[in-house]
């Protein structure tokens, strides 16, 4: 057991990931995906300044220097404010499923960026899992095109959004690793992410007089509070310590495989709450996707 604890912390991850996305598309589709995002990242930041607290005795790591601050900040308000608001609106647009699926771009973009920007080399090895996911993806996505028929506007837009929420997640990964220099913990970045998001995303709501607009929504749905509030516990505190712990205790390369499997577990919740109908091109275009991302991060 003590051998494979970070395997199972992996797997872990990626489930939690896909409870997430279903508490989060149940709320959304009572509140909006908006009101879902500011709801979230308020919650999130309070469970990891607790946690922080807990762990280094401030909520808030205010003794950070200004340029740790820099790029964690802007990770957080392109990855978590912008990413997670294309996210949502993607899961309420085209489902979890295919969200999650189109989610998995993400790790290919990043380490595109990181060619470019970060001047990190890739391997051939990493160049077919890059090919083999982005066949998988395109496969399944283009399931929702009938013959000679146009696609469904809904469908093109929840593409758009999981595109946009990828790229924005990659970009704000490539900013993490900027500010995540040196022995910083990553639960301390993560709660300085998780500050500028919550701040970015009620600035923007108190210019657009949404604030108050939020609370009445909330107050009026109570059943999508509870399901926020789970979400912000199962994915910023408890999908980010399981990744982490996984990363501890297993090769790199195989946890972030396993903390990346969230679509395959949405194949059967999927199917259970969400009542979709599963082909065999979704299963198998999903498994070829996954098995580049696999090859992506071993090699």
């Amino acid at each position: 057991m003590a051998n494979t604890i970070g395997e199972i912390a992996g797997l872990l991850t990626s489930l939690f990931y896909a409870l997430n996305s279903v508490f989060i598309t149940r709320a959304g589709q009572q509140v909006g995906a908006v009101v879902s995002n500011r709801t979230r990242v308020v919650f999130a930041l309070l469970y990891l300044m607790v946690l922080n607290l807990i762990l280094f005795g401030q909520p808030l790591p205010l003794n950070a220097d200004p340029q740790r601050w820099l790029w964690l900040s802007l990770s957080g308000f392109i990855g978590l404010a912008l990413g997670d608001a294309f996210l949502f609106q993607s899961y309420l647009s085209i489902g979890p499923r295919l969200g999650n699926l189109l989610l998995s771009l993400s790790p290919i973009l990043g380490a595109l960026e990181a060619w470019i920007f970060l001047h990190e080399s890739l391997r051939i090895g990493q160049i077919i899992g890059i090919v083999l996911t982005l066949a998988g993806i395109v496969w399944v996505v283009l399931e929702h095109k009938s013959g000679s028929e146009k696609m469904p506007q809904h469908v093109v837009t929840g593409i758009l959004f999981g595109v946009l929420s990828a790229a924005c997640q990659a970009t704000g990964f490539v900013m993490s690793k900027q500010g995540l220099y040196g022995t910083f913990s990553p639960f301390q970045g993560n709660a300085i992410r998780m500050s500028a998001a919550m701040l970015s995303l009620f600035v923007i709501a108190l210019f657009q007089k949404q604030v108050g607009q939020t609370v009445t929504t909330l107050r009026a749905h109570p059943a999508a509070l509870k399901l926020l509030m789970l979400a912000a516990l199962i994915g910023p505190v408890l999908g980010v310590s399981a990744s982490l712990f996984a990363v501890q205790n297993a090769e790199v390369g195989v946890a972030s495989t396993l903390t990346s499997l969230a679509p395959i577990f949405m194949l059967p919740i999927g199917a259970l709450v969400f009542k979709e109908r599963l082909s065999w091109r979704a299963v198998v275009g999903t498994l070829i996707a996954m098995a580049g991302v696999a090859i992506l991060f071993l090699t």
